[in-house]
């Protein structure tokens, strides 16, 4: 399967390839690896050949990335991008990112990433509104232990 991240305006800014790892009517859960050279983001470094297991959803303002360091498979956090909800066909998954994030370490903390680019986005104020919802969300899930692994 095919994995498009599409800018606001639907254009395509990255593509993969992942593996299905279920899939239901309103979701699809993905293996994928990190195939670019090492991003150090400041609160984790992302490693070529680090594992993502990625969750999408038809339902919901946002994904969530499981992700899991290459070379010795320890949880490194989630990376949850906010996003219109996903398009899902039968060889590909497309989501257009708003820019917004949230990454949860695994200990529990939280921090929130890009809201300047949000605030600064030309969007309908229905994408902002739910984009701001989906990161309440997130959070609440994050607060509860219960994003997905």
């Amino acid at each position: 399967m095919m994995v498009y991240k599409l800018d606001v305006y639907g254009n395509r800014v990255w593509e993969y390839p992942a593996r299905v790892l279920d899939r239901q009517p309103y979701y699809v859960r993905l293996e994928a690896y990190f195939d670019r050279e090492d991003m150090n983001l400041g609160y984790t470094v992302l490693q070529r050949g680090d594992r993502f297991v990625e969750y999408f959803y038809t339902d919901r303002w946002y994904n969530v990335f499981a992700v899991y360091g290459g070379e010795n498979g320890r949880f490194k956090g989630w990376y949850c991008n906010i996003c219109r909800p996903a398009v899902i066909t039968d060889n590909s998954v497309s989501c257009a990112d708003l820019a917004l994030d949230l990454w949860v370490a695994p200990n529990g903390e939280m921090l929130v990433l890009d809201e300047e680019e949000f605030v600064a986005l030309d969007i309908p104020d229905y994408d902002r509104e739910n984009g701001r919802l989906a990161l309440k969300q997130l959070q609440k899930l994050a607060l509860e232990g219960k994003l997905p692994t």
